[in-house]
C-alpha cells in the first residue's frame, strides 16, 4: 500500500512539474489569405489577432518577415492574460503570387524558444489585368 501511495505521489508531483506556466500565445489564424487582390485598389494592411491564455503577461519581442516586401509591427506594451492584440503586416501589392511568413518571436512558453510562424497567401494583379469585358459589365449592371 506504501507503495502505491508514494508512486501516486510522485506521478502527482512529476505531472505538476510539467505543467507550463507563463505566457502563451494563441492566434485566431495563422494564416491570412488575401484571395485575389488589385493593385492600386487594397492598401496590403492586414492583422493577426492573438490572445495571451498563460497566466503572466506576454511580450512579443521581435517580428520579422521573409522580405522586405512585407512590413510587420509589433504591440509596443506587453498583453495581459486573458487580452488580445495585433500584429499588423503590410504588403507592398507586388502584382504575382504571395506567399510570406512572419516570423514572431516572445516569451511563449507552450511555442518552442517562443518563436512562432504566421504566414500571408493570396495573388496579386495589376489593375490592367482586368478583362475589358468585365468592366464593361460591372460599368452597365450599376
Amino acid at each position: 500500500m506504501k507503495k502505491i501511495l508514494g508512486l501516486l505521489a510522485a506521478i502527482i508531483i512529476s505531472a505538476a512539474s510539467y505543467a507550463q506556466t507563463g505566457p502563451k500565445i494563441e492566434f485566431k489564424t495563422d494564416v491570412i489569405d488575401y484571395g485575389t487582390v488589385y493593385k492600386g485598389e487594397d492598401s496590403g494592411i492586414r492583422e493577426f489577432e492573438f490572445t495571451n491564455t498563460g497566466d503572466e503577461p506576454l511580450i512579443i519581442e521581435k517580428v520579422k518577415s521573409t522580405c522586405g516586401c512585407t512590413i510587420p509591427s509589433k504591440p509596443k506594451e506587453p498583453i495581459m492574460p486573458g487580452k488580445t492584440g495585433k500584429i499588423e503586416v503590410k504588403y507592398n501589392m507586388k502584382p504575382g503570387p504571395i506567399r510570406k511568413t512572419i516570423t514572431v518571436m516572445s516569451n511563449a512558453v507552450n511555442y518552442e524558444n517562443g518563436t512562432v510562424a504566421i504566414k500571408i497567401k493570396g495573388e496579386v494583379k495589376s489593375a490592367e489585368d482586368v478583362n475589358i469585358l468585365q468592366k464593361k459589365k460591372t460599368i452597365t449592371s450599376q
